[in-house]
């Protein structure tokens, strides 16, 4: 028995939850901090170190007073973070910038070019993580500061994603090469790959820009499963976050892949964790390679098995951009999306708003519509976009499964299935799946579980999940709305290959409009 912390990192605001490992979550504490934004720029997305930390004291705080304990009665605190959020740093661990974040698209050239060297060189690593590196990934976004600040390399001795950074804080760690990195946040973001020796060699490095020479040594370290511990928190930071100094942290990960473990995901599930990007996070008994897929790395989210990352660059962001353009909220748009049927808003909406992570690869996309006419409302638009991402989460999945990935469950997670029911019902009537929704919130579950392993409180980790992970409510597909969304969806995919690749087939679109008109017309009665 143990009374742990797990603390989740969003986008926009950290989490930190306590749980008692036998009765379960006792309390939560949350704290915002901005994301710094261009209206000139609209790829750039940094954030502070130094608000993240104020944020991570004044969460815990709060969690511990909501809990009704004492700080010091927290046995263990573990981490999970965004990513790739990326933070460059001097030979004492100290910042020289901000945080790239993982939605700063700025280095999508640095992307392309790293992708394209790789295949040149013919570097193993790039099939591993899809084929395409991304702008949302560490190397790019290291290449880009190096390029645009200049009168900062010198200073420069490593880079760190923010789980790893958040820990190193917290142990005390003030050298680069000292501080652990997490298999989970290098595996599926820098092409770290053990069994082809670790990072990208240096020659390859080199080869895509000459910035990049001696990175491969300052990118080393001690990198470990998060079933491995980061350190002991310091005496310094327990009196800031109001614990007992010395307890364990184990390695931190990515929010997506705990928030899975959070979910209760096993072999077999997949887990669409739905915020404002969508991570779809698989656990596999196989090593194998994906085509378009962001990440397959063993020991990224189950430390015995491998885990298989995907997933959308833009879902609650599109909604809420929906929202804003209307001056409204998504909670207000929403309240008679209930009534909506299949296809009836008459819209295709390709949902690239923020480009595509999986299966594509590509941020340069932007987002389609395709159906407009004049009587059109912000609320169809919703709608159609709701739908949007259920399709392209059907291209994802498909993809997977393709590949030796057995779905035999999906689970939405994260905090919109919580609230969206018009959602859940449209991913399980376009999937034609049941969809699984957790009965409670996981979002810092995960990181929980994982601490309370760093406590010594359970043998395995599906242990912790048993003891731990909520029930599920089942949504079931609706067998008429599934059949509008496969005539749908049919269209959908070959559009989504068709606008999305350059080297597609040409693709006949003439019959696209007025199976929309049709399908509309059906869905409101009219036809």
């Amino acid at each position: 028995m143990a009374i742990v912390a797990g603390v989740d990192f969003g986008t926009l605001s950290v989490r930190v939850t306590i749980v008692h490992t036998q009765c379960g979550r006792l309390g939560s504490g949350t704290a915002e901090y901005p994301l710094h934004r261009r209206k000139e720029d609209p790829d750039h997305a940094t954030q502070s170190h130094d608000d993240h930390m104020r944020a991570l004291a004044e969460a815990t705080r709060t969690a511990t007073g909501a809990a009704g304990i004492s700080g010091d009665q927290v046995a263990a605190l573990a981490i999970d973070t965004t990513g790739s959020s990326v933070i460059p740093v001097d030979a004492k661990m100290r910042p020289l910038d901000e945080y790239y974040l993982w939605c700063d698209h700025r280095s999508w050239r640095e992307a392309a070019l790293i992708t394209e060297t790789a295949h040149r060189k013919k570097l193993k690593a790039i099939d591993w993580c899809g084929g395409t590196y991304s702008s949302e990934w560490g190397f790019s976004k290291l290449l880009h500061w190096l390029r645009h600040n200049p009168e900062k390399r010198e200073r420069f001795a490593s880079a760190f994603e923010h789980c790893d950074m958040i820990a190193a804080v917290l142990c005390g760690v003030d050298d680069p090469a000292k501080a652990p990195r997490s298999i989970c946040a290098m595996g599926h973001k820098w092409m770290w790959n053990d069994s082809l020796g670790g990072l990208p060699g240096e020659d390859f490095l080199v080869e895509v820009d000459p910035l990049l020479k001696g990175v491969r040594t300052k990118l080393q370290g001690q990198y470990a499963r998060s079933d491995k511990l980061a350190g002991h928190l310091t005496a310094e930071w327990a009196e800031k976050l109001g614990l007992r100094a010395g307890i364990p942290i184990p390695v931190g990960a990515f929010d997506a892949h705990w928030d899975a473990v959070g979910a209760g995901a096993r072999t077999g599930d997949v887990v669409n964790v739905v915020g404002t990007s969508t991570c779809i996070i698989a656990v596999s008994d196989d090593t194998r390679l994906i085509p378009g897929v962001c990440g397959v790395v063993s020991g990224s989210v189950h430390p015995r098995k491998t885990g298989v990352e995907a997933g959308l660059s833009a879902t609650g962001d599109i909604f809420e951009a929906i929202a804003r353009r209307a001056n409204t909220s998504v909670a207000a748009l929403s309240q008679d999306l209930a009534a909506y049927k299949a296809g009836q808003s008459g819209l295709l909406r390709l949902t690239w708003d923020n480009g595509d992570r999986t299966v594509l690869v590509n941020p340069e996309l932007g987002g389609i519509t395709l159906g407009w006419h004049l009587t059109h409302t912000a609320q169809d638009e919703l709608f159609a976009a709701i739908e949007g991402t259920a399709f392209h989460t059907r291209v994802i999945l498909e993809r997977m499964e393709q590949n030796g990935v057995p779905i035999r469950r999906v689970i939405n997670a994260g905090g919109i299935p919580q609230k969206n029911e018009v959602l859940n019902r449209v991913y399980a009537s376009v999937l034609n799946k049941p969809v699984l929704i957790p009965k409670t919130d996981v979002t810092s579950l995960g990181s929980a579980i994982f601490a309370a392993l760093a406590a010594g409180a359970f043998r395995s980790l599906e242990e912790a999940q048993d003891a731990l992970c909520p029930e599920y409510r089942v949504v079931e597909p609706d067998a008429k709305s599934a059949q509008t969304y496969q005539e749908l969806y049919d269209m959908y995919r070959e559009l989504y290959f068709g606008f999305g690749s350059a080297s597609a087939p040409t693709i006949s679109a003439g019959r696209i409009l007025p199976t929309l008109r049709r399908v509309a017309a059906t869905a409101r009665g009219i036809a």
